[in-house]
This record gives C-alpha cells, sequence and structure tokens, in this order.
C-alpha cells in the first residue's frame, strides 16, 4: 500500500510540475541556507583556531598596564626592560623560551624598491616561542644579541616585495638611517587572526632595535612560551609573582601589568564565532518554516482540486486511512526532494564560498543529515492536516462538487 501511495504522488507531482517545483523552492532555499550557513560558521572558527595557533602554542602574553589585547592597545603604565626579561627566564620552571618583543613601523629599502613594513626587536627566544621556522640562513647568535649587531631576519613579505627572484642572503637592507645585513628569511605564515599579514616582518636584535630604531629601551610585550599546556595556570601565576616583585606592586594593590592566556583567547574567540553562526542557522532556519506553509498551502489546494477523486475513492470503499496515507505521502516525498535539492545547493554556495572568503570547507555530516531530516518532518507536520482534511471528506458531499 506505501508503495502504491509512493507512485499516486509522484504522478500528481509530474502532473502539476510547476506548481510542484515552487512548491519544491522554499524548502530548498530552507534547507541550503542552513547548511551553508553553518557549514560556513564552522570553516571561519577552524580559521580563528588556525590563525591564533600561528601566534605560538601554549603562550602567554605579558603588557604593562590593563591595556585592551589585541593591535592598537596601549598603556600609559611603565614599560617593561631587559631585567624582567631575565628575571622571568631565572625563575620561571617548564617553558621553552621568554622572548621580549617591541615593533615600529618603518620603510624598509633595498636598491630602488622600498616598502612600509613592521620592525620588531626581540632575542633568539622569538622564533621558538612564536613557532616561526627558519627557511634559509639562520636566527641570531647570543654574540649577536649581546653586542647588537645589525643583523636581520625578515619574513616572506618582504623576501617577495623587495627581494623578487633573488637570494637575499648576506644582502643589506636600509632601515631609516641604517643598515642591517639580511642573515635568516622566515617560513611564510600568512595572515594573523587581526587580519595583519605576519609575513611583513622585519626582526632585529633587541639591543640592535633599542639603539638604532627606538632611541630608548623600552620593551612593550613578553612573551612566554610554556612547554605543557597543563603547566599553563602555574606558570602564569608565577610569572604575576615574579613582575609584581620586580615592579614593587604591594599586596591588595591592583597589578600594573596583564597577563593574556593565548589558549583563553582562542577559546573565546572561537566560541564568540559558534554562537555567531547558531544565530545565523536559526535565522535560516525560519525560511524552512515558511517552506513547510507553502508544502501546506499547496496541499490544500490540490485537497480542493481532487475532492471529486477523493469522494470516488471512499465511495468505492477506501480507507480514511488510506486517503490520509496518499496525500501525506504526497507531502513528505514533495519535502524530501526539496530537502535533496537543499543540501547539494547548500554544500554548493558553501563550497564557493568558503573558496572566497578563504576559510576551510567543514561540512559536517550531522548537520547535512539533520537537515535532510528536519525536511522530513516539516513533510509530515505541514502535510498531515491537509491529509485529515481529505481523509474526513464526506463522500456524497464530495461528489456533489463540480
Amino acid at each position: 500500500m506505501l508503495w502504491e501511495a509512493v507512485k499516486l504522488a509522484l504522478s500528481s507531482i509530474r502532473r502539476n510540475k510547476l506548481r510542484s517545483a515552487l512548491t519544491l523552492l522554499g524548502i530548498v532555499i530552507g534547507v541550503a541556507a542552513v547548511i551553508a550557513m553553518v557549514t560556513l560558521g564552522s570553516g571561519a572558527s577552524t580559521k580563528v583556531r588556525e590563525n591564533l595557533a600561528k601566534l605560538g602554542s601554549n603562550m602567554l602574553i605579558a603588557r604593562p598596564g590593563q591595556s585592551t589585547f589585541g593591535p592598537g592597545g596601549s598603556t600609559d603604565s611603565r614599560a617593561f626592560d631587559e631585567r624582567d626579561v631575565a628575571a622571568l627566564k631565572a625563575n620561571l620552571s617548564g617553558i621553552r623560551g621568554v622572548a621580549p618583543t617591541s615593533q615600529k613601523q618603518v620603510k624598509a629599502v633595498f636598491g630602488a624598491l622600498n616598502y612600509d613594513t613592521s620592525v620588531t626587536g626581540t632575542n633568539a627566544d622569538w622564533f621558538t616561542v612564536q613557532d616561526w621556522v627558519i627557511a634559509d640562513g639562520r636566527p641570531f647568535t647570543e654574540g649577536e644579541i649581546r653586542s647588537g649587531t645589525s643583523v636581520c631576519v625578515i619574513g616572506d613579505t618582504i623576501v617577495r616585495e623587495l627581494f623578487a627572484g633573488q637570494d637575499p642572503i648576506g644582502e643589506r637592507l636600509r632601515l631609516g638611517n641604517f643598515s642591517c645585513e639580511v642573515i635568516g628569511r622566515m617560513a611564510p605564515k600568512g595572515q594573523s587572526a587581526f587580519g595583519s599579514d605576519q609575513d611583513s616582518i622585519i626582526v632585529l636584535p633587541l639591543r640592535t632595535y633599542h639603539r638604532r630604531i627606538a632611541g630608548n629601551t623600552r620593551i612593550s610585550t613578553i612573551s612566554i612560551s610554556v612547554t605543557e599546556a597543563s603547566d599553563i595556570a602555574r606558570v602564569q601565576r608565577d610569572a604575576e609573582d615574579v613582575l609584581r616583585e620586580r615592579r614593587r606592586v604591594v599586596p591588595g594593590e591592583e597589578d600594573d601589568f596583564t597577563i593574556r592566556d593565548m589558549t583563553q583567547i582562542a577559546n573565546t574567540m572561537a566560541s564568540t564565532t559558534t554562537i555567531l553562526t547558531g544565530l545565523l542557522g536559526a535565522v535560516a532556519a525560519v525560511s524552512l518554516l515558511v517552506g513547510g506553509i507553502g508544502i501546506m498551502n499547496i496541499m490544500l489546494v490540490s485537497v480542493t482540486e481532487r475532492t471529486r477523486e477523493i469522494g470516488i475513492r471512499l465511495a468505492i470503499g477506501a480507507l480514511e486511512r488510506q486517503v490520509l496515507m496518499q496525500f501525506l505521502v504526497e507531502s513528505i516525498v514533495l519535502a524530501l526532494f526539496g530537502g535533496m535539492l537543499g543540501i547539494a545547493l547548500g554544500l554548493a554556495i558553501a563550497a564557493g564560498g568558503s573558496a572566497l572568503m578563504d576559510v576551510p570547507f567543514s561540512a559536517d555530516p550531522q548537520v547535512v543529515a539533520l537537515a535532510f531530516a528536519v525536511s522530513a518532518l516539516i513533510g509530515v507536520i505541514f502535510g498531515f492536516f491537509p491529509a485529515r482534511r481529505a481523509a474526513r471528506l464526506d463522500p456524497i458531499e464530495a461528489l456533489r462538487r463540480e
């Protein structure tokens, strides 16, 4: 009996192609919107985690003052100095390295070419802490860091913009009023979580930076890489104790520095993206409701048009449940067709959007299965009432209809 109901449903759909197509459209748009939004949101969350991971693993960021984390943050508190860095390295255990950093925008010049970029002053630990790989050449030696030698390591963007097709190792790069010898080239990392180009960077020994670029000895940030993720909280507490002592913060007084856990920042940003994805998915799901109302409307029209047919079937012995099954199956078939087309369209939109937005394409089979199940459920719910109306028609009244 079920197969007969399916064949009757398919026959009815073929007889009214345009009406069936318009009915399917609501379900197709709803399912496609949900899948596309959720897939793109999931890809965006993955991209955020990947970008934050590029900043370094198991990392703590110490900054003077209580400034907002991120590019452009500023503080009026006293800056760190090299003795703060030395104290942290001497008193912290379970760490891979401690890297002080100070940055400034400069114009780099090589030959007839110039490029505005960021210059960072730091020590040899910086490459380990920030998970940078030296693709060619070498990092600084301790002797170069102590003496403030004019050497530098450059990012992939600098190589591309100033040394197109030329080996930069051994060349001299001019930064403002002095020049430095390029001793290394870092492997590319791409954009950061904040949208900046991480490869547009020139790294100098900290003392070279202080003497030749900054003109002072201030350190704006100290990065601490922890060996084991389970030790992050302990190392953060120890680092806070060291800095409180160094900066003479008395008990009960508010710290004049901030130490942030990059893992917490990554989780916060990813959870925010997940919430936004859920909201977008919920908004898109409203179109599924609209599609279900469209199915109900068309099925009610179909019942009205086929009243005489229903009356004949009931008059020659068809049971109410058989009539109910016929119209219910027709509604479910329409919803399932719409669900399948919506899944295909949604995945295609998500794939195109992922390529356009440069985020990973991460289709979740559970979301796809849920969207398909919801489309079937919509067919059952919104098809039941028209089907019940058809099954409860009085055969005599139905046969009187013209």
